[in-house]
């Protein structure tokens, strides 16, 4: 055997690897990024979008547990993180539809007496509904 010098290497099969690598990593990149808590929101006719700015979520599941910032907290726990927040926060709640009513009450009545008015509730558009 003799020992001869690369003179070239060829950079194709690296490319494809790399171009697979890429595929992979952005597509679990956008199941990560959407893995929050398990809620099916309730349905409305009509769908605003709400707005760009940074927000404070509070999410509660189908069980009535209350999750803030992807943590479960109790809601004592929840009166005590809104205490430490301005009062121009925004808010986004995300509530199962099977959820309890009281579950949701409690926290918008938390959100009430901190005097919170940036308060949104997340919902999407029903299959069919009558056009915007």
């Amino acid at each position: 055997m003799k020992d001869e010098p690369i003179d070239s290497l060829n950079m194709v099969p690296f490319i494809d690897i790399m171009l697979v690598l890429l595929t992979i990593v952005l597509t679990t990149s956008s199941f990560i990024a959407s893995g929050r808590i398990p809620v099916r929101l309730p349905e409305v006719s009509q769908v605003e979008r709400p707005e760009t700015d940074e927000t404070e979520v509070i999410e509660i599941d189908a069980a009535g547990r209350i999750h803030h910032a992807g943590a479960a907290v109790s809601l004592e726990e929840l009166r005590g993180r809104l205490a430490g927040l301005g009062k121009e926060t925004a808010f986004l709640l995300r509530a199962d539809k099977e959820a309890r009513l009281q579950s949701f009450v409690d926290v918008a009545d938390a959100l009430k007496q901190w005097r919170f008015t940036r308060v949104s509730l997340q919902t999407v558009g029903r299959k069919g509904g009558a056009a915007p």
